[in-house]
């Protein structure tokens, strides 16, 4: 199982970005799906979940400002994240939840106020 996620980089407070998970090795459209992120000096946190049925959690910081979304044929996961905060900055890694579980490698987001 590989996750690839990417679209991470420097932005200006109040901009967007938009993360992208391509997965493989699994069959994508029976997993829920995750963003997680972790800032310098703090726990790993979840951002945004998004199961085959069902409804999207969102962590209060996030919400109404990134949403998280999937294109199982592509087998892809994306955050879109607007209105960017300095205290978004993180490094942001997704994750199949289903167990046992699959992290893919982080990508860094960086909010410059």
């Amino acid at each position: 199982v590989q996750l690839q996620a990417s679209g991470g980089g420097l932005v200006q407070a109040g901009g967007s970005l938009r993360l992208s998970c391509a997965a493989s090795g699994i069959i994508f459209s029976v997993k829920t799906l995750a963003w997680y992120r972790q800032a310098p000096g703090k726990q790993r946190e979840l951002v945004a979940r998004i199961p085959v049925l069902g409804s999207t959690t969102y962590a209060d910081s996030v919400k109404g400002r990134f949403t998280i979304s999937r294109d199982n044929a592509k087998g892809t996961a994306y955050l879109q994240m607007n209105s960017l905060k300095p205290e978004d900055t993180a490094v942001y890694s997704c994750k199949v939840e289903d167990q046992p579980g699959y992290w893919g490698q982080g990508t860094l987001v960086t909010v410059s106020s």
